[in-house]
């Protein structure tokens, strides 16, 4: 029986088999990445340059662009690499760090999520206590129990999982490393480990999804008791993006991570990996600046100070 130590590379799931598909598929992941890349850097621009926006909500929200950027600059490159070279290998160690880093971005993101959650049902539940419970200290040390949580959660599964044993071949089904595709490879009973993980953080981010709904459930019923339109609106432009990201995120991941073997297909399992894992963050910087008034004046003054910028440069 071959170990870990006998696999030296894996092969990603192959997207097409002509060279014309290969090029389109490539075409396509560079535009969603540069469209995410655009997208979260204007956010982070903007949060970063105008002190209007400087509130924990945006802080939470420059969080969020930070491991949006994360997340989907750990698979996107090496697919369109593969997709460029017209090859499937990546290394035992690339793929290994792969993993982390995914794991790592894509749990503190859900995370910060929640926290988002806390934060929207603070400011409307409970505005009077709102400059207590969110101070700077607290947005900082709230972000970095996030990132923190991201962290170890992307240790564990990452020890656990490369420590067993495959004999299962190195072909993966997916277009990154990803977490089921490896365990698919184990030969060994030491798999329930790392299932037992996975148990134990989908109970975790169950109990963060919870909160979320619980958060919202609150914070829809003190909207309808406001007797402002004008109020009732700006509550529902903070929140109802929030509460979109958050619903495609945990039931695309959920499925992913939880459906049984029976319904596994490829074509399934690409749809699904590409929705938790590329959509979100190629989108959430449109669907927060959608409706949210305060963002767009920023980004309206960022674009006007560049503009201005570039047409009072030097000239010879």
């Amino acid at each position: 029986m071959p170990n870990i130590s006998s696999v030296s590379e894996f092969l990603l799931l192959a997207l097409a088999d002509t060279r014309e598909l290969q090029l389109l598929h490539f075409a396509l992941f560079l535009g969603i990445y540069l469209a995410a890349l655009l997208g979260n850097g204007l956010i982070l621009s903007a949060v970063a340059c105008h002190h209007r926006l400087h509130t924990p909500m945006y802080f939470f929200l420059l969080n969020l662009a930070l491991l949006d950027l994360g997340c989907i600059s750990t698979t996107l490159p090496k697919a369109m690499a593969n997709a460029l070279w017209d090859t499937r290998a990546i290394s035992y160690q690339g793929c290994a760090a792969q993993v982390f880093f995914f794991l790592f971005f894509i749990s503190a993101e859900y995370y910060n999520l929640a926290i988002m959650a806390y934060d929207r049902y603070v400011a409307i539940c409970k505005p009077l206590h709102y400059g207590s419970l969110l101070g700077s200290r607290a947005c900082a040390q709230m972000a970095a129990a996030a990132w923190g949580s991201g962290f170890l959660i992307a240790v564990l599964h990452t020890a656990t999982t490369f420590s067993l044993p495959l004999c299962q071949g190195n072909e993966l089904n997916q277009f990154f490393c990803e977490l089921p595709q490896i365990l698919k490879l184990s030969c060994s009973q030491l798999f329930l480990r790392e299932f037992g993980l996975i148990l134990l953080s989908v109970c975790l981010a169950f109990g963060c999804f919870v909160f979320i709904v619980l958060s919202y459930v609150q914070i829809f019923r003190a909207v309808l008791r406001m007797p402002s339109e004008q109020g009732r609106h700006k509550a529902f432009s903070t929140c109802l993006p929030h509460l979109a990201v958050v619903s495609l995120f945990v039931s695309t991941a959920m499925f992913a991570y939880l459906k049984p073997p029976s319904i596994s297909s490829q074509s399934l399992d690409l749809v699904v990996a590409v929705l938790y894992s590329v959509v979100p963050a190629a989108t959430n910087s449109l669907i927060y600046s959608m409706r949210n008034q305060e963002l767009k004046n920023a980004l309206q003054k960022l674009f006007g100070y560049i503009l201005l910028h570039l047409n009072n440069g030097p000239k010879s």
